[in-house]
């Protein structure tokens, strides 16, 4: 039995069945201080659903009505702290499962999407807008689903020559990611297990290769071909062997050799759960599907208990992290974004990737931030500042406009070009968190984080954002009537009317 500290807890980490280690976490729970009414009906069903219980069962297992069950399920009550006492060491959890993060990005949604000058008629207040998500959920999500058909139905009208959505299965599966807060216990548990299982004598990753060949009868080797043709790996059948291009990064070698590893093993336990739980439409399930191989590569080449005990014992440091598991200074951040295992939770942060336009090529968050899904991301945002600094670490406290502070730790992560006619895409990243959490970080270090005189706020994007004191404004804020006036000029030419009460 070996014993860590996480998060001032004692875990202890002990062999099982087939030497597989087992968490057990000691603790006491401590039920928040707030006393906020806490509506977490999609959660507890949730909860429900992936327990295979019935309502019966688990009113039961509370000593509830199933009525009133039923009724904290649809949101038409909050759950009581004596109950969420009852539903955390019932089933080893902590109060935070419950929070309202997902509630938060749907009001954010709800918001960008009133925004829109085809709702001017439609005056809506955000307190409103957070009352409906509160009572209606599906309704609500419904309600977006509509609206994305809707500007869908606009771009191809203006646009001939696209028969379909392209980014819907994107957007699709981002959703169904952010809905499990990107973590998925079945496979990080696989994952860990295999680990665990490796003979790592001569490295991570000798013993990947010496389980493809013994297990699979693939041989790996290098072919220049590869990156002529575009491709990362390819597995030639014929010859058995794995095809890798050369002089790409060690981390990359031990995540394609990861990918085929959970492609192989592990394909009945992704379309088990693309099939239980996943998106129905073709496309977003085979993108849905491509996510889990490469949560599974992640999960392995960072095991959840190891992991999270030095991310805890470094303090978050990225680049001790990376070189500490071998890994690149990307996949250790979207693994800090996965640490949400009940009962042994990392800090929730957010991640985001996105190119040098502004494109967002990912994009999951665990805590309450949600990043705009119309028009251009805020040009404030320390990702933009990265680009100009390579390779740099850069660190900004921010502001969203619910006045919520966060930290971001940015940063350009890619490889360089091989040849003078090559193009590397240019990508940056960004992972942050509440400042509440922000001191158990080393990017806190040197921060005064009571002062927040040079905290930066950032908004949603320009369309959503309700800031009109801010000179990097690029166009008014949509869906509120304007106010130019004609005694006074801003530092931008026109001002949003405040929402009616």
């Amino acid at each position: 039995m070996q014993s860590v500290v996480l998060s001032g807890r004692e875990i202890r980490v002990k062999r099982g069945e087939g030497n597989v280690p087992v968490c057990e976490v000691c603790e006491v729970r401590t039920m928040p201080q707030t006393r906020t009414k806490l509506f977490a009906g999609p959660r507890l069903r949730q909860l429900r659903q992936r327990e295979t219980l019935t309502q019966a069962n688990l009113a039961d297992m509370l000593d509830i009505s199933p009525s009133y069950l039923n009724q904290l399920e649809r949101n038409h009550r909050p759950v009581p702290h004596p109950l969420l006492q009852k539903l955390c060491e019932r089933f080893d959890l902590t109060p935070a499962w419950f929070s309202n993060t997902k509630e938060a990005h749907t009001v954010q949604a709800m918001r960008e999407t009133m925004a829109d000058p085809v709702f001017k008629n439609a005056s809506l207040p955000l307190a409103k807008m957070a009352d409906a998500v509160h009572a209606n959920p599906d309704l609500c999500a419904a309600f977006l689903t509509l609206y994305r058909a809707y500007k869908f139905e606009q771009e191809r009208e203006s646009d001939t020559l696209s028969p379909s959505p392209p980014l819907e299965p994107y957007e699709t599966v981002g959703d169904w990611v952010q809905q499990h807060r990107n973590y998925f216990h079945e496979l990080d548990c696989a994952a860990e297990k295999f680990y665990e299982n490796l003979d790592l004598k001569n490295g991570l990753a000798e013993a990947l290769k010496t389980y493809l060949l013994n297990q699979h009868g693939l041989h790996t080797q290098q072919d220049p071909a590869l990156e002529e043709g575009g491709l990362v790996w390819r597995i030639d059948r014929n010859r058995r062997t794995i095809l890798l291009p050369p002089d790409q990064p060690p981390e990359s070698t031990l995540f394609y050799l990861a990918q085929i590893i959970g492609q192989r093993d592990h394909t009945r336990l992704i379309s088990s759960i693309l099939r239980r739980e996943g998106p129905k439409e073709k496309n977003a399930l085979e993108l849905g599907r491509v996510y889990l191989g490469n949560y599974f590569a992640g999960a392995l080449l960072l095991p959840y208990t190891r992991f999270l005990h030095a991310a805890q014992t470094m303090r978050y440091d990225i680049e001790r992290l990376r070189r500490h598991f071998g890994t690149s200074f990307e996949q250790i951040s979207h693994r800090l974004s996965t640490l949400q295992r009940p009962g042994m939770e990392g800090i929730p942060f957010y991640f985001l990737k996105l190119d040098i336009a502004g494109n967002i090529l990912k994009s999951f968050s665990a805590n309450r931030f949600s990043q705009a899904r119309f028009g251009g991301p805020c040009p404030l945002w320390n990702i933009f500042r990265a680009f100009a600094t390579p390779g740099q670490v850069q660190v900004q406290l921010s502001q969203t406009t619910d006045d919520s502070i966060y930290l971001n730790v940015a940063r350009t992560v890619g490889h360089e070009g091989v040849t003078y006619i090559d193009r590397p895409r240019q990508i940056a990243i960004v992972l942050g968190c509440t400042i509440s959490d922000a001191a158990k970080t080393v990017y806190a270090d040197g921060l005064n984080l009571n002062d927040h005189r040079l905290v930066v706020p950032i908004g949603p994007g320009c369309r959503a954002c309700v800031r009109d004191n801010c000179s990097h404004r690029s166009l008014p804020v949509s869906g509120r009537m304007l106010d130019t006036g004609s005694d006074a000029r801003g530092v931008v030419p026109y001002r949003a009317l405040p929402e009616k009460p």
